[in-house]
């Protein structure tokens, strides 16, 4: 993260962290406490490690880091918006054509492992294909690898195909809910073709399905 965005977004949480002195201590200020849980959810690194970078205890750690992951979300979460319109579909699908070359493209999709600790009693039910536990973050981006839809919750052992079918925007995609324009001629071409999400081929082959290996789905 840069410099600017990270200033940015200090500036949108800080009102949410920012704790007072008191005469026994002085508060972690907002920009120590936005830096911890920036590294801590960049690396997974233990609180006891972490605490040698930050000069932080553990146990406060622990309440900072979900703290401030509350406060993150509760600034950005009007960030992401599924497009509501056929105009702001193609407004994506222009994005992935003029920086991708990638005519009538309107996301790419894929799944992100994120790893966990054993929850009681869940015996394998988090336990991935990558031999760790793990809940699973579903994520379409626009060309600009900015998020239009995440989905984080799943568990582990589900693949990313079948992921994306328990999440409300996936079984929008399958049911032909979303607004999505209607089939188009590419450029320089005479085929019509419909707008289509791209993703790997973990997600599971459907009619006007391929692979790039991109999922195209038919709208």
């Amino acid at each position: 993260m840069d410099s600017e965005t990270f200033d940015e977004l200090l500036y949108m949480v800080t009102p949410l962290i920012e704790k007072k002195n008191t005469r026994l201590r002085a508060a972690i200020a907002p920009d120590m406490r936005l830096s911890a849980t920036l590294r801590y959810l960049a690396t997974g690194e233990k609180y006891e490690d972490l605490k040698f970078l930050t000069a932080i205890s553990p146990k406060s750690l622990g309440l900072i880091v979900l703290e401030t992951c509350e406060a993150i979300i509760s600034c950005l979460s009007n960030a992401i918006r599924v497009p509501q319109s056929e105009d702001e579909w193609k407004s994506i699908a222009h994005g992935f054509g003029e920086a991708w070359n990638f005519p009538n493209c309107i996301g790419a999709i894929d799944g992100k492992h994120i790893a966990i600790k054993k929850p009681p009693d869940s015996g394998s039910q988090y336990f991935n294909y990558k031999k760790f536990y793990s809940i699973v973050l579903m994520g379409t981006v626009n060309a600009n690898y900015e998020f239009i839809v995440a989905d984080v919750g799943t568990n582990g052992r589900v693949s990313d195909g079948g992921v994306i079918k328990n999440t409300e925007f996936g079984r929008a995609i399958y049911r032909k809910a979303l607004p999505l324009p209607t089939p188009t001629q590419l450029p320089n071409s005479d085929k019509v073709v419909p707008y289509v999400f791209v993703a790997d081929n973990a997600f599971q082959m459907q009619e006007n399905l391929t692979l790039n290996n991109p999922i195209l789905v038919p709208t």
